[in-house]
């Protein structure tokens, strides 16, 4: 069996600029993007089909760099297919059931609660304006993931000074090897 992962890269909302770390890693990587049909109004129906379209081209080493929402996404998908992500990086989720969350991300609530069925790692910051750092660690909890805290990073985005964000790469890596699979330096040497 292989060991090489494919990776996806399911960008939260509003999708993820050119100056956003995912593109970045988009490239370094070789991975592949979710389409979605509207990233600025999601609805949730349309983004699992997305990530599944994406998924049933990335074969069964599918590992899924996700972002805020993309997060949310994942973790709602992992309920209906519990088969097809071999690992997930869940970075910055959104707290969709914040009392102030914007009406257009609303129907990704409630939240999934059930343990992921796959190794995953979310990272989250102490002060992310989208997401308390209570409710990341929760997040997690429920997920059954591990997490990785970054300390005044903001919503670890572009906004907050995350452009090509190569202190991520790590972190990638350590999910990686949870998951059995070939580490980001054995692909990309330069990471």
């Amino acid at each position: 069996m292989s060991t090489t992962p494919t990776f996806i890269i399911q960008p939260g909302w509003n999708n993820s600029l050119p100056d956003h770390w995912q593109s970045h890693w988009q490239e370094r990587l070789g991975a592949r993007r979710v389409e979605n049909t509207d990233w600025h109004t999601p609805q949730l129906d349309d983004w699992l089909e997305g990530l599944d379209r994406a998924i049933a081209d990335a074969g069964p080493n599918a590992v899924v760099i996700a972002h805020s929402l993309g997060a949310i996404t994942v973790a709602h998908y992992a309920e209906r297919f519990p088969d097809r992500i071999r690992a997930a990086l869940l970075v910055a989720p959104a707290d969709v059931e914040r009392a102030d969350a914007p009406r257009q991300i609303i129907g990704f609530a409630p939240l999934p609660q059930r343990r992921l069925p796959f190794p995953a790692l979310v990272v989250a910051s102490t002060n992310d304006p989208y997401c308390q750092a209570t409710r990341a660690a929760t997040f997690a909890e429920q997920w059954g993931a591990g997490i990785q805290w970054l300390e005044g990073a903001g919503h670890i985005n572009a906004a907050s000074g995350h452009r090509q964000w190569d202190n991520g790469l790590p972190m990638l890596d350590t999910l990686l090897s949870r998951a059995g699979l070939n580490s980001v330096t054995a692909l990309c040497p330069a990471a």
